[in-house]
């Protein structure tokens, strides 16, 4: 990847070589540098021993970092302007015969166009065409932040190209090894017992990096390390997951990159197209490498393969419990606390809510993927046409991420005991009825029980007959100016006594009954008996809610 360009410049044709230093200018290349591998840097360039390159500018002379920039290629040349035939992070090397005659002015563009074209540092080489470094390129090379390094004139340009294709070399195949060795350990934790998460903590040692999975069933990450010591905070957090939500939501297999502070976050998905089973998030100080990338797409494969297997494992837990759910229903729990006791440790402690679950198809998957994770402190089922979920009131918060997470209509019945689970099941599909009808969420049917009967009319499906009974009231008011309707209202809501809704309206006793008997002529009804009022006050309520 990187050469001394098209020619050495210091070749014999083109330099004035004195005679007590031909010898020295042997066209010998130091060795390369042995020992670890170091990144091809403009400093661990400079660091080589054999090259001698002697830097002008002190490192608090330059610009941050100057010197940890890297050097992808060592470039030599004489031209004036050399920036047409140079790539990024080049190091460019000059004898300086285009400087002959030049002034400040001059040389001062030269290094401009350089600085901008985003050069490494320049290379001066001394002793070819003229002895030492020229004052007007190191005053402009101060100037403009570049860096400037003398080079010995027993040092061919060719040995510093070499040199650091070395370095850039070894790099390389050092990062190719560790992805190696990272991809053999990871595979190793992949066969633990817990080998999705044993997966996740080996991607975050081999980095290192703080490396989160988001299920797709939401809600916080599972993160490793464990704990917050090396993740973002909750703000950022919750950045990630809006981001990782948005992933999922689309349904297809995608890579994003995302900055949170000062980390370079990559989210990837996992699983197939349209059966996305989460989002890795891999935060690091930079962007992965190419190696880092291999690493990362090694644990997304490994990953991938254990969620689906972990997919037809929860198929068959699933009709497992639909049976456990059958015979809680049935009001005979001995079996499924049998069978519970063994696989998860027992069911919720009696007297246990019981929650019914109205969700879109396409959310159900990933909502008792959810709910298999939390079978430590609730029961959950499909039953019928919803899910079925049994838990602790303690634990009721979990009903309210269910309904969040998931867009869902939750009915909430109980608490009961197991042997009349079955009641507290009718009183969820109740409550469920009013959750659909409102903007979902969870609604408790001891809400309904407390506004009667009644109250539950005026929220069902009774609206539209309320207002027909109603209208002829309507219609009579509107055309002949009659208050028919509210002195029916005001004179059921005080018990159909006439003296009490006169009061009320602030009209005599004999106006109410003249109302009250027009009112049935128009209503075709005759409000003396009580199942006739009750009826009409059922519609008031329904139209009035």
């Amino acid at each position: 990847m990187l050469g001394a360009g098209r020619a050495d410049c210091r070749c014999p044709s083109r330099t004035r070589t004195r005679p007590d230093r031909a010898s020295e200018y042997s066209g010998r290349v130091p060795a390369p540098p042995r020992g670890p591998a170091v990144p091809a840097t403009l400093r661990t360039v400079l660091a080589l021993p054999d090259l001698a390159l002697q830097p002008l500018f002190t490192e608090t002379d330059l610009a941050a970092g100057a010197l940890d920039r890297p050097v992808a290629w060592v470039h030599s040349s004489d031209l004036a302007d050399p920036t047409p035939f140079l790539a990024d992070d080049v190091v460019l090397l000059t004898t300086g015969t285009q400087f002959e005659g030049a002034g400040a002015g001059l040389v001062a563009d030269y290094v401009e166009r350089l600085r901008a074209r985003g050069i490494v540092a320049i290379g001066f080489g001394t002793e070819v065409v003229r002895d030492g470094t020229p004052d007007e390129l190191v005053a402009a090379c101060r100037e403009a932040g570049v860096p400037l390094v003398e080079v010995p004139y027993r040092i061919p340009f060719i040995a510093i190209a070499r040199a650091a294709a070395e370095l850039h070399a070894a790099a390389e195949n050092a990062r190719r090894s560790w992805a190696l060795e990272a991809q053999h350990r990871i595979s190793l934790a992949a066969l633990h017992p817990d080998g999705l998460d044993a997966t996740f903590a080996e991607l975050a040692r081999q980095l290192p990096a703080w490396v989160g999975f988001f299920d797709a069933a939401g809600g916080a990450p599972r993160q490793f390390p464990s704990g917050r010591g090396q993740a973002a905070d909750d703000v950022a957090i919750a950045a990630l997951e809006t981001d990782a939500h948005a992933l999922l939501r689309r349904g297809q297999r995608a890579s994003v990159h995302a900055r949170v502070g000062d980390r370079t976050v990559t989210l990837q998905t996992l699983g197939r197209r349209g059966h996305l089973r989460g989002v890795l998030a891999v935060a690091g100080g930079e962007a992965l490498d190419p190696a880092g990338r291999d690493v990362v797409t090694s644990v997304i494969a490994l990953a991938g393969a254990a969620l689906e297997q972990g997919r037809d494992l929860d198929r068959a837990r699933g009709v497992l419990r639909s049976g456990l759910a059958h015979a809680l229903l049935a009001d005979d729990p001995a079996v499924a606390h049998r069978v519970a006791d063994e696989l998860w440790g027992g069911l919720p402690e009696a007297p246990a809510l019981v929650a019914v679950v109205d969700v879109a198809a396409d959310h159900r998957e990933a909502l008792l993927e959810s709910l298999e994770r939390r079978s430590h402190d609730v029961f959950h089922a499909l039953h019928d046409d919803s899910v079925m979920i049994v838990l602790e009131p303690r634990s009721r918060a979990v009903l309210e991420e269910v309904a969040t997470s998931f867009d869902a209509a939750v009915g909430v019945g109980g608490p009961a005991d197991y042997s009349a689970l079955s009641r507290a099941y009718a009183q969820g599909r109740s409550a469920l009825g009013r959750a659909r009808e409102g903007s979902r969420g969870v609604v408790d049917f001891t809400s309904l029980a407390s506004v009667g009967v009644l109250g539950l009319l005026a929220h069902a499906d009774v609206r539209e007959v309320a207002r027909a009974t109603l209208a002829p009231l309507d219609e009579h008011d509107a055309t002949s100016g009659t208050e028919l309707r509210r002195t029916v209202h005001v004179w059921l809501e005080n018990g159909a006594q006439f003296d009490a809704a006169a009061t009320a309206l602030g009209v005599h006793r004999h106006t109410v009954r003249a109302r009250i008997a027009l009112a049935e002529r128009v209503l075709a009804r005759d409000l003396g008996g009580f199942p006739a009022r009750a009826d009409l006050w059922a519609a008031f309520m329904a139209d009035e809610a």
